[in-house]
């Protein structure tokens, strides 16, 4: 159930990022899912930097630096691919 779950909530962000970020994506549900998850990732390891709270944690931080995460990839994704789909 855990699974699921996280990936749900890499689902959940991935779509957040996708909507903050300027300009359209081409990505697919499982692209998005993806990138929501390597981003919580990513974010969730600089939110405990200055939070001094374990990654695993369920805080605010975290959860605003998962967002943070995947606009910071959906970034980088953006430059390297150009003009072309992501998956």
């Amino acid at each position: 159930m855990g699974i699921i779950l996280f990936v749900l909530f890499g689902l959940v962000v991935g779509f957040i990022a996708r909507a903050v970020m300027p300009g359209t994506q081409k990505m697919g549900l499982i692209a998005t899912a993806a990138l929501g998850i390597a981003g919580s990732f990513i974010g969730g390891f600089l939110a405990s930097l200055f939070t001094h709270q374990p990654i695993t944690d369920m805080t605010t931080a975290g959860i605003l630096g998962s967002v943070v995460g995947a606009l910071l990839l959906l970034f980088i994704l953006g430059r390297f691919f150009k003009g072309r789909a992501f998956a």
